[in-house]
């Protein structure tokens, strides 16, 4: 029987509706295509969680999945409302029926909070583009999340909050000078993995978020002007179709950990394999 995974979409509708529209999918389905791309044999379902009238599949409990995996979003834990309290609540459903449980960006977010950790505005400002010299800690070097990682590497991010602090007995995997990178810890029955970056990006994600951020990037910081920032989108939708192209990946310094798909990849690669060893099981 094939491996049956839930992508649980942090975006809210009018969000989804806007990605869609630039890149002819939402959240979910991105993330699940390439988790399909890592195994085509999956099935993959998604469920809205920020949608009040969000349902699994008739038939299908929580507990029925091998994994669960939550995607990035445009919220903010602290802003709270609706939105943000649904996917808290299944995410503390989650971890009661025992799946494990994996997160992208906002996932981890959401993750730490249901499990008693903190999220609050990174006082360092906004990471995009691509986290730098992500840097992995002992632990990080021994977990079989970042099995043949490099020990240094940049990876796809967005996000202008930070874990502040960590559920009791969570453990540091990686982290750079913008703050923890990943992070694993045990809740409840489960098990969460989890990443303050976004491994199932691809170049043509970033520049969608890029222009659809827009002026807010320009305002914080990130890019000097409209010109550069439009540029900077636009170098990335060049490596989507060349990813080899030697003078982008040099000038934006993008090492080995980017110019393989399958290093990109690993830790969705990893969490998959390790599906089996790290779902709960009752006494």
């Amino acid at each position: 029987m094939s491996v049956r995974i839930l992508v649980i979409d942090g975006n809210v509708a009018h969000i989804r509706a806007r990605l869609i529209a630039a890149l002819g999918y939402d959240t979910a389905t991105g993330y699940a295509q390439i988790l399909r791309r890592i195994d085509p044999t999956l099935r993959v379902d998604c469920l809205a969680g920020a949608d009040a009238d969000a349902h699994l599949p008739s038939g299908v409990a929580l507990g029925q999945y091998d994994g669960v995996a939550m995607t990035g979003s445009a919220l903010n834990v602290y802003d709270g409302g609706e939105p943000v309290t649904r996917q808290i609540e299944l995410a503390k459903a989650v971890f009661a029926a025992g799946v494990p449980f994996f997160g992208s960006c906002w996932g981890l977010q959401v993750a730490v909070t249901a499990a008693g950790g903190e999220v609050r505005r990174n006082p360092r400002g906004r990471e995009f583009g691509f986290a730098r010299r992500i840097l992995l800690t002992e632990a990080g070097r021994v977990h079989p999340l970042f099995a043949d990682k490099p020990t240094v590497f940049e990876a796809p991010a967005v996000h202008l909050d930070e874990i502040h602090s960590l559920p009791a007995q969570a453990t540091v995997l990686a982290d750079n000078e913008y703050g923890l990178q990943a992070a694993s810890f045990n809740f409840a029955h489960g098990t969460f993995w989890g990443v303050q970056y976004h491994p199932e990006y691809d170049y043509i994600d970033v520049a969608a978020v890029a222009e659809r951020y827009g002026k807010r990037l320009v305002d914080d910081g990130v890019f000097r002007d409209d010109a550069a920032l439009a540029g900077f989108a636009a170098e990335l939708c060049e490596l989507q179709v060349n990813p080899s192209d030697a003078a982008l990946l040099w000038k934006h310094g993008l090492g080995p950990a980017l110019r393989s798909e399958p290093l990109r990849l690993l830790e969705l690669r990893n969490w998959l394999a390790n599906l089996p060893h790290i779902r709960f099981k009752p006494a």
